[in-house]
């Protein structure tokens, strides 16, 4: 006995469906393509068995031989066995399945949805099993050699195992039913589930048609090969359709399960499952009814296919109960014509399933006439099915699919003589029939037996020899006439008719008849990759035969099978991308089932994520007669799912819960029931309010002692006669958000309330900075089995100072998933799911060792592999078309390392996602010896984010821009900080004494500032102004010296210095032409000892000599308008002082100082003085804003605070008042539109600006100190100065 091997062990489905089929029976079982002589035939080719020559071996080797075993009835084969010939050198080394009831129609074994090649033997006696993942009923097994010895030929033995297999069949020719009615007495089930196979030709028709007592109908239908599930109630009350499966319509028999727990329905087509969710009040089921292959009346009219089935059906089982047996037994009503047998239509396909493939017909009609008939079925828009030279040299005809449409042209001396259309979608996998039909000068094509084209010809359109179909034979053969100017045709033929005479492809199939080259006989190839589809995400499946394609617009996701999410997982994420505030595509998950969600992003120093509801206004409740409880609910942007991951993800969030009273209680305390209380997330009712901690029944003032009346836990419980409130935030995470509220005490006559539910806001990213640092080579971190079969992306971020290192690792038996970073530019993505080992790399034009954070995203699915690293280009590797496509790892995943503990990674970790989920890598650290939480440093990487000389800080969690020396504002020092000035307005910034004076001193204030000397100064401003002349900015002197910068009556920026008391002062004058032009102008003027360099816009730098002193004495101050004091100033600056300065000052910084940011966002903590009106605005910038982005407005009033009224100002609901309320509005109104108006002519009148009109509200700064204490000014000022610059 020779050596068993067995060399893929997959589940087993049945231990006891084992037994050897092949090995009894008899020789007329065995039957081959050929036998290369009576001792090699196929009756020999029993496992182990010696006599003969030892096995089956064909009279040529090639790829169309075949052996074939008639198993005698339908059999269940679970395994297959092969050896080669005893004794000799010929095997087999890869071959093919395939399998039929009925001798015909074959259908290969597939192998992970592709037709799968299994890997034979290796020498001659050693015996290779496999045990099929899926077992297989047929009663006919074909195995077709793909590959043998080299040095041999085709050799075979084999054993199929299994058992036998019971079937219960009815065959119905379209007219036939029966009727199955329950026992009324048997009432409503939880449970219903109605199991079936069933075969057929037809691609419409109907299976089963259930009824219930309740009205509630079920109807399984095919309809253009699909199977369609309806669930219906009433009319329109409630219709459900699910669709499974494709190309149902083969002859091959497909399973199906129709499973009802209650009100969920799992509706199954061979192995892709789908589930519906009922009506609660439908959950409860009375089948009245059940009419199997078809209905008459109503559920037929309502079925798309208008037709009853036309098939086979077989073991019919509703509830264990057997159908097919209890019509035999007439149990169950019977109508039409119904059999007890399968009778089948036999009808041979052939595919055509390369470039190389086509038939070859003759062509043996004789006269004028032709009729040439087909059926095909394909994928593709275009190929060519028919083509054959014209008798008499008449030309070429061509019947090829273009566009989808069939086309015939004939063609002679490169003219198209003829060319007609028919049809469209030709291309939906479908059969479809063309007749072509030449009689009496009339050449016509018929589509589909209704749609047809017809045209004249002068000569007869007959064939001249040979037909060929789906493609030309090789241009190495010259003995064919044919031409294929067109695509090749992919797809099925069948019923091809030669003047009305059926083509016999089995003939063909045996050489007897015609010819054809790479063509599978008597089996139809086509499979659709688009059910199910594997474009996820809602992406729409489109096919060729060989691959297909999905189209990812407008869901939010990309690549080949829209898996990966376009959008970040944060606003902490969209932050380190550098974007501002504004409204952002928030995507928690990535990759995962929950979809995006626009969401507002609020970048200040804490990174916000904003999701609003349907009211977050203040809302005011009259008294209201009759009414215990006003019941608000509340309806966020984002749905539940979406909402809990966010909370989920964040470290932190909060909701604001307001409640403004006059004789309105709250929560009742110390002892009461409470009058109010607000629903969380999960459904239940709280009883405590914002600032409070949960179960405490209180609100903020009774956590901190502080509540108007010590004897309640809230303000409002005092039933004061006064407004009074009770605010706080909502914190509890597991509580969060508010999903309703409900006010009571707001009956008695007296009472008024106004209550406020606040924006869920939540901050923090556990997932962004969740990191570990490796220190080690052999440390790693382990996780469970990562799954990802048919697609799996990984994304994390590392950094580090070695140049290799395995970074990520799952192993399986033979499949495994890595990504390392093979040397300093190169990461490596490798896999094998079966197929062999692939590699995808991206080689990177700098160092990835630079210890700086890179960012890699891998992955792979059924069509394609790629790996992303950084901003470099996308590395891809195709798919094979067929092979294994589930990646099976069984091992634990490593991170940092791997199983073997070689080549372990040395550096940080962060964010590491598997399809979109996150690995809580600190956590798992905390545990691990070798790798500690967290990593710091993020400056390096993110460093580069902080603009216009602002400074990166390091934090744990990420960094911060520090703008202190900046002008410039904003989380990234971006935002311009701009101001409008009217006539009146001046800014004035004071330099003041850096050492305390003693108190004996008595000195005159200027004599303080007597040291404070200026060898040089650094300025920079924008501004935008219709107004000339102007004065823009002056620095003044105790010494009567100054430095003044101006526009003079033409427009022209000019600089006025004067250093010394006694001499005039010097003008230099920028070449720019007129700069009052209302435009933005940028201004830079730098003065070192005596050389002055003036810069406007993006003019060339001009460089000018001062002819005096070359220092500034006794600074006293900066004045942005109109100079407050103009004593002692020069007459011409006091006459351009009198007319003050209206426009826009923008970014304005003067060395070290910015006065203008100084003034407006700091004035209680900076040495500024404002007189008149100062408001911020956007005049400054020279973008246009951003629609989404939050501007904050402010202005000094907000810094004086507001007298409170007491009462509320809310939106009033149940007012009774509502109508004067409206009139007041309307006259406000109108009032304003003409204000506006006036205002709005005044200001062109005066060229001015618009600005932003003032508005309260956070800075999304961080705190700054708004001045600095650095003395540096880049060795301008004079060693021996004892002052200090802002």
């Amino acid at each position: 006995m020779a050596d068993r091997m067995t060399v893929r062990l997959l589940i087993y489905p049945d231990e006891s469906c084992d037994t050897q089929l092949v090995s009894g029976l008899p020789q007329s079982a065995f039957r081959s393509s050929s036998e290369l002589s009576s001792s090699h035939g196929p009756a020999y080719a029993r496992l182990n068995r010696r006599d003969g020559a030892g096995g089956w071996s064909p009279l040529d080797s090639n790829k169309y031989q075949w052996l074939e075993i008639n198993l005698e009835q339908r059999t269940e084969i679970t395994a297959i066995s092969t050896q080669g010939r005893y004794g000799s050198s010929d095997w087999v080394t890869r071959y093919l399945l395939m399998f039929s009831d009925t001798d015909h129609n074959w259908r290969p074994y597939r192998q992970e949805d592709s037709i799968g090649a299994f890997t034979g033997n290796s020498n001659a006696d050693s015996v290779v099993m496999y045990k099929l993942l899926h077992p297989v009923t047929a009663q006919y097994l074909r195995l077709l050699p793909l590959d043998w010895n080299t040095n041999g030929r085709v050799g075979l033995r084999l054993e199929a195992y299994g058992c036998q297999y019971r079937s219960d069949v009815a065959g119905f020719d379209g007219s036939g039913q029966f009727l199955f009615r329950q026992d009324p007495s048997a009432g409503s089930t939880d449970k219903d589930v109605l199991k079936m196979n069933f075969k057929t030709l037809q691609s419409s028709g109907m299976l089963v048609h259930m009824e219930g007592f309740s009205g509630l109908t079920l109807t399984v239908e095919l309809f253009k090969g699909k199977l369609l599930l309806h669930l219906r109630k009433g009319r329109g009350d409630f219709h459900a359709v699910m669709s499974l499966g494709s190309l149902l319509d083969d002859q091959h028999w497909h399973h199906v399960t129709i499973e009802r727990v209650r009100a969920l329905v799992n509706f199954t087509v061979d192995k892709n499952t789908h589930q519906i969710q009922l009506p609660e009040h439908l959950g409860h089921y009375e089948i009245k009814e059940i009419s199997f292959g078809g209905t008459s009346g109503t559920g037929l009219q309502k079925s798309r296919s208008k037709r009853n089935f036309h098939g086979c059906l077989e073991n019919v089982l509703y509830n264990e109960m057997n159908m097919i047996d209890r019509a035999k037994e007439k149990q169950v009503t019977v109508t039409g014509n119904v059999s007890f047998t399968c009778t089948e239509s036999i009808a041979v396909p052939v595919t055509f399933g390369n470039a190389r493939s086509f038939l070859s017909l003759p062509w043996i009609s004789s006269g004028e006439s032709m009729t040439v008939s087909l059926q095909f079925r394909t994928w593709d828009k275009a190929g060519l099915l028919m083509t054959f030279d014209l008798q008499q040299h008449a030309g070429t005809l061509w019947l090829f699919l273009s566009e989808a449409r069939i086309r015939l042209q004939i063609h002679k001396i490169a003219r198209i003589l003829v060319d007609i259309t028919a049809g469209s979608h030709l291309n939906d996998g479908q059969w479809h029939a063309v007749e072509l039909n030449s009689r009496r000068g009339r050449l016509t094509i018929t589509l589909d037996k209704s749609d047809s084209s017809t045209t004249s010809t002068l000569l007869p359109a007959v064939p001249d020899g040979q037909i060929f179909f789906g493609g030309c034979p090789s241009t190495e053969d010259h003995s064919a006439t044919c031409r294929n100017p067109f695509n090749v045709f992919q797809g099925c033929l069948r019923l091809i008719h030669l003047d009305n005479s059926l083509v016999d492809l089995i003939k063909v199939q045996q050489m007897l008849f015609g010819n054809y080259s790479d063509v599978q006989m008597d089996m139809c190839g086509i499979v659709d990759r688009c059910s199910p589809s594997h474009c996820e995400h809602g992406g729409n499946c489109s096919q060729s035969w060989s691959t297909f394609h999905c189209d990812c617009s407008g869901t939010g996701y990309s690549g080949a099978t829209c898996h990966s999410s376009i959008y970040e997982a944060s606003c902490e994420a969209y932050k380190h991308k550098g974007n501002t505030s504004g409204y952002y595509y928030v995507d928690v998950d990535g990759s995962g089932p929950i979809k995006p969600q626009l969401i507002y992003c609020n970048m200040s120093e804490t990174v916000w994520m904003v999701i609003q509801h349907n009211n977050t206004e203040l809302t005011k409740l009259r008294p209201s007669s009759g009414t215990n409880q006003h019941i608000a609910h509340f309806n966020y942007s984002a749905d539940a799912e979406q909402i809990q991951a966010i909370i989920n993800q964040a470290r932190y969030c909060e909701q604001e819960l307001s409640y403004h009273c006059k004789k309105s209680r709250l929560l009742n305390t110390p002892d009461g029931s409470p009058f109010t209380w607000w629903v969380g997330r999960s459904g239940e009712a709280h009883m405590y309010w914002g600032g409070a901690v949960p179960g405490s029944q209180q609100c903020a003032c009774g956590l901190q002692d502080n509540c108007i009346n010590p004897e309640h836990f809230c303000n409002c419980d005092a039933d004061s006669k006064e407004w009074s409130n009770d605010s706080g935030m909502l914190a509890h995470k597991e509580h969060l958000p508010v999903q309703a509220l409900s006010v009571g005490d707001i009956s008695r006559p007296v009472s008024e309330a106004a209550y406020r539910v606040g924006p869920l806001q939540c901050s923090g990213d556990n997932n962004f900075w969740n990191a570990v640092y490796f220190n080690k080579e052999t440390s790693y971190l382990h996780f469970p089995t990562f799954h990802g079969e048919l697609s799996a992306d990984i994304s994390f971020l590392f950094k580090t100072s070695s140049s290799s290192g395995v970074l990520l690792e799952n192993l399986g038996i033979k499949d495994f998933i890595r990504i390392e970073l093979s040397s300093p530019t190169e990461v490596v993505f490798s896999f094998d799911v079966g197929n062999g080992p692939l590699e995808v790399k991206v080689e990177t034009p700098v160092t990835l060792n630079d210890d700086r954070w890179h960012h890699v995203r891998a992955e792979r699915n059924v069509k394609e592999a790629s790996l992303y690293v950084d901003h470099n280009p996308v590395a891809v590797q195709k798919a094979p078309a067929d092979g294994h496509i589930h990646l099976q790892l069984n091992s634990q995943l490593f991170v940092g390392g791997t199983a073997s503990r070689q080549k372990g990674f040395l550096g940080c970790i962060r964010s590491l996602k598997l399809n979109g989920k996150t690995l809580d890598l600190e956590k798992r650290a905390n545990i691990t010896p070798g790798v500690t939480p967290g990593c710091p440093g993020h400056c390096r990487s993110y460093g580069g984010l902080c603009q216009n000389k602002g400074t990166c800080v390091e934090r744990d969690d990420g960094f911060t821009c520090d703008c202190q020396l900046s002008p410039f504002t904003g989380i990234f020092c971006h935002k311009e900080v701009s101001a409008f000035f009217k006539p009146g307005t001046s800014v004035t910034y004071t330099f003041k004494e850096p050492y305390k004076l003693s108190r004996n001193v008595s000195a005159q204030s200027s004599s303080i500032y007597s040291d404070l000397t200026l060898r040089g100064v650094n300025i920079s401003f924008s501004f935008r102004t219709s107004q000339a002349p102007a004065l823009l900015l002056y620095v003044s002197s105790y010494y009567r010296e100054y430095l003044a910068v101006l526009l003079n009556r033409n427009g022209h920026l000019d600089i006025r210095y004067k250093l010394q008391q006694d001499r005039d002062a010097e003008v230099f004058r920028a070449s720019a032409r007129n700069l009052a032009n209302g435009q933005l102008h940028r201004v830079s003027v730098r003065r070192s000892s005596d050389t002055l360099s003036i810069q406007v816009d993006q003019h060339a730098n001009e460089d000018f000599n001062l002819t005096s002193d070359i220092e500034l004495n006794a600074v006293k101050s900066i004045v942005m308008g109109k100079v407050p004091d103009s004593v002692d100033m020069d007459p011409e600056i006091v006459r351009l002082n009198s007319l003050g300065f209206t426009g826009c000052l923008s970014i304005v910084q003067f060395n070290s100082i910015s006065p203008l940011k100084a003034a407006l966002l700091y004035p209680d903590k900076s040495p500024v003085t404002v007189t008149g009106s100062l408001t911020e605005s956007s005049c400054g910038s020279s973008l246009p804003s951003n629609p989404h982005a939050a501007e904050t407005t402010h202005s000094l009033t907000d810094h004086l605070g507001s007298v409170d009224t007491g009462e509320p100002i809310v939106n009033a609901v149940h007012s009774d008042s509502a109508l004067i309320g409206g009139v007041i509005a309307v006259v406000i109104f109108v009032s304003l539109t003409v204000l506006a108006v006036i205002a709005r002519f005044l200001f062109q009148r005066k060229e001015s600006f618009q600005t932003q009109d003032p508005k309260a509200g956070k800075t999304d700064d961080s705190p700054e100190t708004p001045f600095t204490m650095d003395p540096n000014t880049q060795n301008i000022i004079s060693e021996n100065q004892k002052e200090y610059f802002i």
